[in-house]
Order: C-alpha cells, then sequence, then structure tokens
C-alpha cells in the first residue's frame, strides 16, 4: 500500500509545485523508493486538450494518448516514470462521470451532491494504482482558497482520515516576499495561507517556502511557531539557474528528509544523487554554445513549448554546450524574407501548432534552413510545413498547402498535400474520425510504432529501425505525393508499420534536415535526451564550428 504526499499551494500561483513534486520523486527514489506522481486540476476543461497554448502552455500526451498539464513533463523528466491517463485529472472530467454515473442510475435515485459524490469520485482517482509503487505524490492544482479547489481538499482530508496513521502527509508550497524598502522577509502571507489551509481540515507536515532571499534562522523559527510545524520541516526554495539543480538542491536543504521524517521512516535509506550530480555538472561546465531558433506562434508564453526548450537543454548536456533558445514569431516574416530574422542562427526548429496563421512564416524557415543547409528539425506541423515548401518549390505543385487551412477558411485554395487524417490502425483495431467530431481527444493520440528506412539518417540515429513515438495531429502528409516528392530528393524515411502513414521525412543531400509527425521532445530527459535532439544540437555544434 503506497504513502502518499499531498502537495498543495498558497499566496500566489505558479510558485513551482509542479517541479518541487517532481524533484520530491527523484529524491525518493534515489533513496530506492518507488514513485508515481499526480496531478489534480480544479479547472472545469474535461482536460487541457482543447486549451488555447496562450491559456495553459503545452498541451503533454502520455503513452496511452491522454492529453495532460504541463506538470506531467515535469515528472516524466525528473523521474522516469511513463505518466498515464490515470496520472492527471480536471473537475470537469470528475464531474463528467459524476454525471454519467447519474444518468446511468449507478446513484440508484439519490440526490447527487458534492459531498459525498464528488469527493467519492475523486478519492476513487487518487488510490488508482495504490498497490504499485511505494510513494504517490498528488499534487493539487492552483492555491488554498479557490472556490473550485475546494472539494479537492475536502476529498484529500476525508482520504486521510481514512487511511491508516501515518500513512498521508500534507506539503504546502507558500511565498515569502521581500520588501526591499524595509528590507524585511514577510512570514505573514505563509501564515495566513496555512491558517486557510487548517481551517478546511488541513495540516501540513511540510512548509517548502520560495524566496529570493536567505531565510534567516529566526524567520524560519517563527514559520515553525504560527504555522504548527516543525522548524526542520520548514524548507526553504530559492532561485536556481537551472531546474534540474533542484533536486540537489532541495536535498541540500533537507526536503527528502523532512518528508521521510513526517511518515517516521527511520533509518532512512542513504540516497545515490549521482545522476543528477552527473546533470549538474553537464549543465555548468560546458565547452561552447550554440543559438539555435524556435520559429513559431505561440512565442509570446514560452510554456506553449516547454518540452521542446527542455530537449533541447537535454541535447545540450548530452553534447556538453550551452544552448541559446531564441523565440522567432513566424508571423512577422509571413509575407517578408526570412533571411534577416534566421541569419545568424545554427539551426533552426519549428514546432508544432494548429490553424493557418503563421504557416506561410513556417514555410519561408523551412526553405531557408533547405537552401542555406542549416540544421532544420520540424515537427509535426514542423515536418508538414517542410513538405509543404518541398512540394511548392521542388516538386512544381505551386498551390500545395494543407487541408487543415481550407476548412479553417470555408474555400478550396491548396491542393491537399497534407490531409485530415480520418483513418488509422491502432493495435488491434481501426480508429475513424470526421471532420465534424468534436475537438477534444479525437486526434491521433498516444504512442505508435514507425519503421525507420534501413541506411536513412534518422536509422543511424536512433541506432535501430523499430521506433515507438508519442503523436497528437489531426492533419497527415498524403503518401499519394511521395513518389514526386522522393525524385527531387525528400525521402520518407520512416512510416507507420503498414505503410499508409509518413513519420519521418529528411533531405538526402542536406547535413541535417528532418521532420517528424510524432513528438520526440515528449521523451526526452535529462540524464536520458531524446536521439533526434542529442543529434540536432550536435549538428548545431557542427555548423558554428564552420561559422
Amino acid at each position: 500500500m503506497a504513502r502518499y504526499v499531498f502537495i498543495t499551494g498558497g499566496v500566489v500561483s505558479s510558485l513551482g509545485k509542479g517541479l518541487a513534486s517532481a524533484a520530491l520523486g527523484a529524491l525518493l527514489q534515489a533513496r530506492g523508493f518507488s514513485v508515481r506522481l499526480r496531478k489534480l486540476d480544479p479547472y472545469l476543461n474535461v482536460d487541457p486538450g482543447t486549451m488555447s497554448p496562450f491559456e495553459h502552455g503545452e498541451v503533454f500526451v502520455t503513452d496511452d494518448g491522454a492529453e495532460t498539464d504541463l506538470d506531467l513533463g515535469h515528472y516524466e523528466r525528473f523521474t522516469g516514470v511513463p505518466a498515464r491517463k490515470t496520472d492527471s485529472v480536471s473537475s470537469g472530467r470528475i464531474y463528467t462521470n459524476v454525471l454519467e454515473k447519474e444518468r446511468r442510475g449507478d446513484y440508484l435515485g439519490k440526490t447527487i451532491q458534492v459531498i459525498p459524490h464528488v469527493t467519492n469520485e475523486i478519492k476513487d482517482f487518487i488510490e488508482i494504482g495504490d498497490d504499485e509503487v511505494d510513494f504517490m505524490l498528488c499534487e493539487i492544482g492552483g492555491t488554498v482558497g479557490d472556490i473550485e479547489g475546494l472539494p479537492f481538499f475536502e476529498a484529500i482530508r476525508q482520504f486521510a482520515q481514512e487511511r491508516p496513521r501515518g500513512q498521508c502527509i500534507f506539503m504546502h508550497l507558500t511565498l515569502l516576499p521581500y520588501l526591499a524598502a524595509s528590507g524585511e522577509l514577510k512570514t505573514k502571507p505563509t501564515q495566513h495561507s496555512v491558517k486557510e489551509l487548517r481551517s478546511i481540515g488541513l495540516q501540513p507536515d511540510v512548509l517548502v517556502c520560495r524566496s529570493e532571499q536567505p531565510i534567516p534562522e529566526k524567520e524560519r523559527a517563527k514559520i515553525a511557531l504560527f504555522c504548527n510545524v516543525r522548524p526542520e520541516a520548514v524548507i526553504p526554495a530559492y532561485d536556481l539557474n537551472s531546474i534540474y539543480e533542484a533536486p540537489l538542491a532541495y536535498h541540500r536543504v533537507g526536503l527528502d528528509q523532512a518528508v521521510l521524517d513526517a511518515f517516521q521512516i527511520a533509518p532512512a535509506p542513504r540516497p545515490d544523487l549521482t545522476v543528477w550530480e552527473d546533470v549538474q555538472d553537464r549543465i555548468t561546465n560546458t565547452d561552447g554554445e550554440v543559438n539555435i531558433a524556435i520559429v513559431g506562434k505561440y512565442i509570446q508564453l514560452e510554456d506553449a513549448y516547454k518540452s521542446i526548450k527542455e530537449a533541447l537543454i537535454h541535447g545540450g548536456m548530452a553534447n556538453r554546450v550551452k544552448v541559446n533558445v531564441d523565440w522567432v514569431d513566424s508571423e512577422v516574416f509571413d509575407k517578408k524574407d526570412a533571411a534577416p530574422y534566421l541569419e545568424g542562427y545554427h539551426a533552426i526548429l519549428v514546432p508544432g501548432g494548429f490553424g493557418e496563421r503563421g504557416t506561410e512564416g513556417k514555410i519561408k524557415a523551412a526553405q531557408f534552413a533547405r537552401e542555406r543547409k542549416v540544421p532544420y528539425l520540424g515537427i509535426c506541423l514542423g515536418m508538414q510545413m517542410a513538405v509543404i515548401e518541398a512540394a511548392r518549390n521542388m516538386a512544381g505543385i505551386d498551390d500545395a498547402g494543407s487541408e487543415e487551412f481550407d476548412h479553417e477558411s470555408g474555400k478550396k485554395r491548396f491542393t491537399p498535400v497534407v490531409y485530415h487524417l480520418k483513418e488509422w490502425v491502432q493495435g488491434n483495431y481501426t480508429v475513424k474520425r470526421k471532420t465534424s467530431d468534436d475537438k477534444g481527444g479525437t486526434m491521433r493520440l498516444g504512442a505508435y510504432d514507425a519503421t525507420l528506412k534501413a541506411g536513412s539518417k534518422v536509422a543511424q540515429i536512433y541506432g535501430g529501425t523499430a521506433i515507438e513515438e508519442r503523436h497528437r495531429h489531426r492533419y497527415e502528409v498524403d503518401i499519394k505525393y511521395r513518389d514526386k516528392l522522393e525524385s527531387c530528393g525528400l525521402a520518407f524515411s520512416g512510416m507507420s508499420p503498414d505503410g499508409r502513414l509518413p513519420e519521418i521525412v529528411e533531405w538526402q543531400d542536406h547535413p541535417w534536415f528532418i521532420g517528424v509527425q510524432f513528438h520526440p521532445e515528449l521523451k526526452s530527459k535529462p540524464f536520458a535526451p531524446h536521439p533526434l535532439f542529442k543529434d540536432f544540437v550536435r549538428a548545431a555544434v557542427e555548423t558554428s564550428r564552420l561559422v
């Protein structure tokens, strides 16, 4: 039976609950325990799948096809434990489940209420896989006091009461603001946050205090006294140069020990932090740097491309170089020459996205990279734009485009080199979709196999011809244009096992130009960089030496 750590936040949002949870998971692993991390989000969307990247950042996709919060990406990157559908839930999903049960008559005519029906649904979700791991870490989204979060706080209160004593603890993350005018760290916001938490029946066992300034011992003692927490369980959390310093930083201030003490686990196993010491060494001691442009249309919010940026950092670690990422708005040169905006970069990455806005700029970025022999990685839409560029400028299909853009405008303007995917094979059955289907959860989602062409660049990079990668798309390159494009030198070097869906394209006469329909960034980790990102950064390093 698992022990549970419930992680809550107070004072303000975006303090780093997800990062603290992920770092704690990594530290517990370093002590020999098995872990699983979960995210419980109070918003009413069923999942983040239909939310704008400007609203919520990227959508992280699991192997089993769940569209989840980006914090699950942190969980995977720090622990290496593949996330599942059962590791992310929202109020929307909880209420949907409750209402579906009510419609089926599962409640036998009872009046449906938040307590006990909604809270019971949350508790049922929390305990899925209870017997699989030593520790279950459950992060509650938002902050204490949010009205939409109250059912979750009540559910974890009940859950802890129903479990044997000592099987659940609460970790609360707060902010200690610094007032420069008086030169003081203020503890009152933390005190009020804990007071709010205690008013709904939750007493934190561990307090993690975010601060830009060192926290004096007398302030830690004051927090412990007023918040009814042991002094050694008041854990400072300072700003770091890299998020991958978090496991070692939290270990130095005693977070993992405080958690084990709260569970009365003694003697605690000694941690093996060799992996994280190597990660920090690779971040700190670099042999150079490269400049890579991410050409996208959601650049106003960097979290929209969170996993991509982190995967580039991982590729930098593997090559012991610092990766400088510049965010380039593809709309800026939709109708201009791309060269003034892209010259000087050692590599170009065009990520995924939805809709026609900014796509002409992405097409020009692919053309610039092809003609100038600059390393190029196109992901999802970035691959499709590279194929459209090749069709227009190399294969003589002047009006090549995507069916997505015609659907959006309601007019037929393009030859659909990229079409709406209406049917594909998943395991032992065929999935069918229509353009009129609901948007949420209807894409080609999750892990799918692909077969690589022997002798191709991607086969060399992966070290084999069979791969499995995560997908999130509803449009696909049309295989009927393959012969015409390959005659121009654009090889279809990766295909679905049935040979119907293009997975990877690459220019044969280019130093490094690869487009992939899947999202390799989702499987990259600091201690296990994804092969494509590792080699992409290596190619950027080679380019930097030629400049």
